[in-house]
């Protein structure tokens, strides 16, 4: 008997279009994510294509992300961006004529940068599309999350809420895939048994929760985290294997921390001249992160030794090797008890790999076509298909669970945060009041109340509490909170008293009118 093993990717970046902005640093975000994270995973899943590989990723693309991929504005400024990275690399390969090592690096940036570039205009600026194409070659399974990536547990008083994050991303994922998606990824595996019900209507088959939030169903499931099971409203759940996990995100044992790998943290946008780098910044005022990093992580070591790309191709050969033979263990020792197929889940965020753990992308490259040697034991595929061919065996109830911090919801509900969600739920009462009684005699309405379930629906994302309650970019989450708010109320005061002010409304669609379609009925509570 074979066992299963479940790679998730999940792909999400807040809504940080500023087309008021030339250049700003929350952008520079999605353009990070574009060069480290979403193209070199391309490259990998076009390798596997091309050499017939019989695996299969599920990558999830939240709706603000893919909306963000397919903007012209966005797609024109990040061509700009990386143009201006490979700009910087060459100006460095001159810099470095007497720094060996700095110089081969640069040499190493510059062909690198400039053959992302290429694939980027190869495939016309359209990563959702090439995701797609590369479904329909059979190495990718698709899925989506709600709209805006809200912690939908905390919306379950708001059921109008809940549908319009769950029932509008459907919309958007029918739109650029052609077709309805089998999985739901929940924003931060955060579940509670009121969301199901919406789940299940929206013929959702399957989800992913935390370890713990599997292992204290009831009643207990046998098969721990190696088998889903069903909820009472019939959707399969599937609990995340915390072996694996900790294995690459553990600070103190995690892959990404050997000292053989490149690090993060020292780059040539905080060690240089600020005046050479200033027009390589993510904005054009403050230091930061350019992306051409000459320093490995080196450990306590001090003083920091240089990269060497080979070195750290040396330690993605061994973990791999490691990451293999434990996966292959737990599976051997779940089939002895077992009379299903075991199935490891393993989820992480999609921009580990690249962007925080540079090498990510080449261990699992490497990782998927070394575990093809071992194909009698272990197949690399996805939830979907484990469904297809095994039976869900038991049902169970599930409660609250998360894989943020203590497990539960404290990350986004705590003493920092607690502030922003009275005025959001205000808010999302108003907005299902406005929703039940749509009724709306010209286009002009009909903007405005769409456009106010736009607003609303960017507020209650979860990235504006998390970036509070962990103190980074707090006053740029804080002006989104309260911005968004302050747009809907006046969108929804407009709508109510027929008063209505065109050139307010094209302001607010010129920002964030590209979220579309979307159906503001699905706030109806």
């Amino acid at each position: 008997m074979q066992g299963y093993l479940a790679i998730i990717l999940h792909a999400h970046l807040p809504f940080v279009r500023d087309p008021n902005c030339e250049k700003c640093l929350e952008e520079h975000w999605l353009f990070e994510a574009i060069t480290e994270c979403y193209l070199p995973l391309v490259q990998v899943l076009r390798g596997w294509a091309r050499d017939g590989l019989d695996a299969r990723v599920t990558l999830s693309v939240s709706p603000t992300l893919g909306i963000m991929l397919r903007d012209s504005l966005l797609s024109a400024r990040f061509e700009r961006y990386l143009t201006g990275l490979i700009e910087l690399a060459k100006s460095e390969i001159c810099r470095t004529q007497l720094e060996p090592e700095c110089r081969q690096l640069a040499w190493f940036y510059k062909n690198r940068l400039e053959s992302l570039l290429g694939l980027y205009l190869e495939i016309g600026r359209d990563l959702i599309r090439e995701f797609r194409r590369l479904r329909d070659q059979g190495v990718l399974e698709i899925i989506t999350t709600a709209v805006t990536h809200a912690v939908l547990p905390l919306w379950v008083q708001h059921r109008g809420s809940l549908r319009a994050q769950v029932m509008g991303a459907l919309d958007f994922y029918r739109e650029w895939f052609g077709a309805l998606p089998s999985g739901f990824w929940l924003p931060e595996c955060a579940f509670a048994p009121e969301i199901e019900p919406i789940l299940a209507s929206a013929n959702i088959k399957w989800t992913v929760v935390d370890t713990h939030g599997l292992l204290h169903a009831r009643p207990r499931p046998p098969h721990g985290v190696f088998a889903p099971v069903s909820t009472p409203a019939g959707v399969a759940v599937f609990g995340r294997d915390s072996d694996s996990a900790r294995q690459v995100w553990s600070r103190q044992c995690g892959y990404p921390g050997d000292p053989r790998y490149r690090d993060f943290y020292r780059d040539i946008g905080y060690d240089l001249d600020f005046e050479y780098v200033r027009p390589y910044l993510p904005a054009p005022t403050v230091r930061g992160y350019t992306g051409i990093k000459y320093y490995a992580v080196t450990g306590k070591v001090s003083p920091k030794r240089f990269y060497v790309p080979d070195a750290a191709l040396q330690a993605v050969d061994e973990h791999v090797s490691d990451f293999l033979r434990a996966r292959l263990q737990q599976l051997s020792a779940a089939r002895h008890y077992m009379k299903c197929a075991p199935i490891l889940v393993m989820p992480f965020d999609a921009e580990l790999f690249g962007h925080w753990w540079f090498e990510g992308p080449i261990f699992l490259d490497h990782f998927v076509r070394k575990a093809m040697q071992y194909r009698d034991s272990l197949l690399i595929s996805t939830p979907t298909a484990y469904l297809e061919r095994t039976d869900v065996p038991c049902t169970m109830t599930l409660g609250l669970s998360s894989w943020g911090k203590g497990g539960y919801l404290e990350t986004w509900l705590n003493e920092r945060t607690s502030w922003i969600y009275p005025p959001l739920y205000a808010a999302a009462r108003k907005m299902g009041r406005l929703a039940a009684a749509y009724k709306v005699t010209n286009e002009l309405g009909a903007r405005i109340i769409t456009q106010a379930a736009r607003e609303l629906l960017i507020a209650q994302s979860s990235d504006w509490a998390f970036m509070i309650s962990t103190d980074t970019n707090q006053a740029y989450a804080i002006r989104k909170i309260v911005g968004h708010l302050r747009n809907h109320s006046a969108l929804c005061a407009q709508f109510e008293s027929k008063s209505q002010d065109p050139a307010l409304l094209e302001q607010l669609e010129r920002e964030s009118g590209i979220i579309n379609p979307f159906n503001p009925q699905y706030f109806v509570n």
